[in-house]
């Protein structure tokens, strides 16, 4: 085995820069974003609704398992190291937390040492306009 330990990292593209990654996954433009319901809004990945939400969205197996595949083939590959794949949404609380939940678990079925790291779960939702547009955070903070 060629991959000694795989980090997965969660985060949002409203709460600053990607985390340097071998592989990021850009959740934004091609899922349902579970913040658009008011319900959910202000829950995360933490909860069963979001994960529902999240993982039932067409799609979002399909990615996780295709994301187990590049892993998959960095493990071929002649050298041994770390492994880092970045997974990536708007806010970081919804999406990107429950697909990096999803693969971490997944990946970690393969005895490889999986550490799943959450930068932005615990940060403040990022209210938007209706044209998606960040406008401010949650707890009054210019965004």
């Amino acid at each position: 085995m060629s991959v000694t330990a795989i980090e997965v990292v969660s985060f949002g593209y409203l709460h600053g820069a990607p985390p340097e990654a071998h592989l990021t996954l850009d959740l934004r433009r091609h899922f349902r974003d579970p913040h658009v319901d008011p319900a959910l809004r202000h829950q995360s990945a933490h909860d069963l609704p979001v994960r529902q939400a999240v993982l039932g969205t067409p799609g979002v197996r399909e990615a996780i398992t295709a994301a187990a595949l590049l892993v998959d083939a960095f493990d071929a590959g002649p050298s041994e190291a770390p492994l880092t794949i970045a997974v990536g949404c708007a806010g970081g609380r919804h999406r990107a937390a429950t697909v990096a939940m999803a693969l971490a678990r997944r990946l970690g079925k393969t005895g490889t040492a999986v550490r799943l790291v959450h930068r932005d779960l615990g940060k403040p939702v990022v209210e938007r306009t209706a044209a998606g547009d960040a406008i401010a955070l949650a707890a009054g903070r210019e965004g």
